[in-house]
């Protein structure tokens, strides 16, 4: 089984900065596509970025220009740079990734969610 492990959340102030990092751990497992995607109260999940296993990026109109996703193979690790934070920045993230195991002879591919961490940015 593939876990996800997310860090980097907190507080900040408009204006300011916060890196957030998600490992992948586990055995026999190949990652596709990682993303982050966040929740605000009352609102529904929505994808911030997410990247390919190639380097393709895309993201949310609402952070083009200031977050910045990558990511690192060897490590299995996800990172967002969110720069020039806004209160309505302020969410739930949660990492996603893509992952293919092998089951038995077959190969399975399904999405894996980390916890979550919380980011609130204070006006």
């Amino acid at each position: 089984q593939v876990q996800l492990a997310e860090s980097g959340g907190g507080l900040v102030q408009a204006g300011g900065s916060l890196r957030l990092s998600c490992a992948a751990s586990g055995s026999n497992f190949r990652i596709n596509a990682m993303g982050w995607y966040r929740q605000a109260p009352g609102t529904q999940r929505e994808l911030v970025a997410d990247i390919s296993s190639g380097g393709d990026t895309n993201y949310a109109d609402s952070v083009k220009g200031r977050f910045t996703i990558s990511r690192d193979h060897a490590k299995n690790t996800v990172y967002l740079q969110m720069d020039s934070l806004k209160p309505d920045d302020t969410a739930v993230y949660y990492c996603n990734a893509v992952i293919s195991t092998a089951v038995g002879r077959n190969l399975v591919t399904r999405p894996s969610w980390g916890q979550g961490t919380q980011v609130t940015v204070s006006s």
